[in-house]
């Protein structure tokens, strides 16, 4: 029986369209929400193991707003970049190529991995008016309030990627692991929430084209942190942060918002990494005033 998603009315009222580009040499999948003649366009990447469906219930509380939502590469509908390693300038340099292609001058929204991408294109030279950072990996990920989890995590893809090719990916995607991440970033008491929370995991997080670009990626998660690139970010800022993130603790999140030259940080308690799953509607009531043209950009 499928799991119902409880932000479904919602984003069925909005409009949404499937693209592909060419970008980087590969042809990247990407999905065009809300009216074509909206205000403001934003561009929103998406985060580690994730796809383009993790941000639709923000999506959903954005009705008026036109949104860019692209699968990674290597991840969802998009298929790796050809001939390169997935490290984080190359990231970087897919996203800097597809927002000139698809919307330049967008707001470049980024959630989780997703904001180390956003930071280090915006802080390379995308062209950007704002930047919106949701669950934003703002400390390193191995001296996080679960650094041991994160170590069986580097051990993990590191066994995944050295193990014969068959046994490596079958470890990769294994349900039981996948089900225990979801189990471990869940806040919610809410029981149909968490279904639907593992249920988003157990259909999108193993989505991944292969062992490589899986590891490669896991390793730009865990090599980097938005920090390096705040102080080089000069358009106004915003950071979504969760107070309960076992990721990048809340205190970590304080420091990270003085690093830039123009930033504010909204504060959501209760929950912890999954700010797009467990409250999208909090998230969005945060992003959609500092959309506005007018509004302030200082902290």
């Amino acid at each position: 029986m499928a799991t119902a998603n409880p932000y479904a009315p919602l984003l069925d009222a909005i409009p949404v369209e499937r693209h592909e580009v060419a970008v980087g040499g590969g042809i990247t999948a990407y999905w065009v929400y809300g009216p074509a003649d909206a205000a403001t366009t934003v561009i929103a990447v998406h985060g580690f193991r994730g796809e383009h469906h993790g941000l639709e219930p923000v999506v959903a509380h954005l009705p008026d707003v036109r949104i860019i939502s692209p699968d990674l590469p290597g991840f969802g509908e998009t298929a790796p970049l050809p001939g390169i390693r997935h490290d984080l300038s190359a990231y970087a340099e897919w996203l800097k190529e597809f927002a000139a292609a698809v919307a330049p001058g967008a707001v470049i929204l980024g959630h989780s991995f997703g904001s180390i991408v956003v930071a280090a294109a915006v802080a390379d030279g995308l062209v950007t008016p704002r930047v919106v950072l949701v669950n934003p990996i703002g400390a390193p990920a191995l001296e996080g309030p679960r650094g041991l989890l994160t170590r069986l995590a580097v051990f993990y893809y590191w066994a995944g990627a050295r193990l014969p090719e068959r046994v490596g990916e079958a470890l990769l995607r294994n349900g039981v692991v996948v089900r225990v991440m979801s189990e471990s970033m869940a806040k919610t008491k809410d029981p149909e929430l968490r279904s639907f929370i593992h249920d988003q995991h157990d259909t999108y997080f193993s989505r991944f084209a292969d062992r490589d670009v899986l590891h490669d990626a896991f390793l730009a998660s865990v090599s980097h942190d938005v920090r390096e690139f705040a102080p080089r970010i000069t358009q106004p800022t915003l950071l979504v942060a969760a107070v309960r993130d076992d990721i990048t603790p809340i205190e970590a999140e304080r420091t990270l918002a003085t690093l830039f030259p123009s930033a504010q940080l909204v504060e959501i308690p209760d929950v912890g990494h999954l700010i797009h799953y467990e409250t999208p509607a909090v998230a969005a009531d945060a992003i959609r005033p500092f959309l506005e043209p007018s509004a302030p950009g200082t902290r």
